[in-house]
């Protein structure tokens, strides 16, 4: 009981607690009056908050430590907004356009258009058949407009994570103190689970607003292509920098020159993995109003209707498997250029 007694002692709570206003209460005094019998028994009893409470009011409850970190961010929340609105205001407008665009135009006009990006990317003709077969199908089973939404998010949040964080990745290899600084919330951001990136947007957001899903995932995808940017950039040999350095290459000649081409593989694999994420957080997005094939799933799961959740989990399956094919066989390309080069 010594160290509790230190503790009580060290937080100025020995004269402000008990009977008589100052006294020697100790830390099995304040456990006894919690009413359990057994508790000044215990060699190294552990000091519940809640009972502690019941024993001296000066304690905080449990409940004060969330209404603490309740508070505290509603009372920043009117200063946040008022700097976040007007800088995620375009990605709104961008969401909201790529929607338009890919409900707007014909599906025998947009389909062709997938299949060319898909055989340009990829150039591979099992990929583009299989994006073809799983496009067709989706539009027979009607669910080509769903698929379209869901696809529209996913090409304007993963563009927007490749943009941010492929500079983000770059500086992080070329600073040290940047990389441990960043690090931490990368760690942050990969380990969080995905339902919580939405509380604070709900309390910061409209829900009518796209951006609210729009950040959410963008946060939530960013982080595979930071961490393989700054990875690849570091694995670069250093006899090859060495080179470029007897060459007379400056900073950037070597950046773009020698460094990211070979790192171009690790960045193409954080691009597949961003995908993927992408992919999976619209699915929850449609928790706060994100359409497309979640909203189908979310019906499913609310009404309990079974096949119309299966359908869109198939759709989502199919989605998935043409990105990652795609996404690989471009990768694939990449390392066969680099080899030959």
């Amino acid at each position: 009981m010594a160290f509790y007694d230190g503790l009580i002692d060290a937080l100025g709570l020995r004269g402000s607690c008990g009977d008589d206003g100052g006294g020697n209460l100790s830390m099995a005094d304040l456990l006894a009056a919690t009413g359990d019998d057994e508790a000044g028994k215990e060699f190294f009893p552990f000091p519940s908050l809640d009972n502690l409470n019941e024993a001296c009011s000066n304690i905080a409850q449990s409940r004060d430590v969330t209404k603490g970190i309740e508070n505290a961010f509603l009372g920043v929340k009117d200063s946040l907004k008022l700097v976040l609105d007007p800088i995620t205001q375009p990605l709104s407008w961008l969401l909201d356009g790529s929607l338009w665009l890919f409900q707007a135009v014909p599906w025998f006009i947009m389909i062709p258009v997938l299949l060319y990006i898909t055989w340009w990317v990829a150039r591979s003709v099992g990929v583009t058949i299989f994006v073809a077969l799983s496009l067709l199908g989706l539009a027979f089973i009607d669910h080509y407009d769903v698929t379209m939404q869901t696809l529209s998010i996913i090409f304007v949040c993963t563009g927007i994570s490749i943009l941010l964080g492929v500079p983000i990745g770059i500086a992080m290899s070329k600073n040290d103190r940047l990389q441990k600084s960043v690090i931490p919330i990368l760690d942050l951001l990969q380990t969080l689970p995905s339902f919580v990136y939405l509380i604070p947007l709900i309390f910061l957001f409209s829900v009518t607003e796209s951006k609210l899903y729009g950040i959410a995932i963008i946060l939530y995808a960013i982080v595979p292509v930071i961490r393989l940017t700054d990875l690849g950039i570091r694995l670069v040999d250093k006899d090859v920098i060495e080179a470029a350095d007897a060459f007379g290459m400056n900073s950037r000649q070597k950046l773009w020159g020698v460094q990211l081409p070979l790192a171009l593989p690790n960045i193409m694999a954080g691009v597949n993995q961003t995908i993927m994420m992408s992919l999976a957080m619209v699915v929850i997005a449609s928790l706060v109003s994100a359409p497309g094939l979640g909203v189908n799933v979310l019906r499913g799961i609310r009404n309990l209707e079974l096949g119309v959740g299966i359908v869109a989990g198939i759709g989502i399956v199919l989605l998935a498997v043409i990105l990652d094919r795609t996404s690989k066989a471009a990768l694939d390309r990449v390392d066969m250029a680099r080899k030959h080069n």
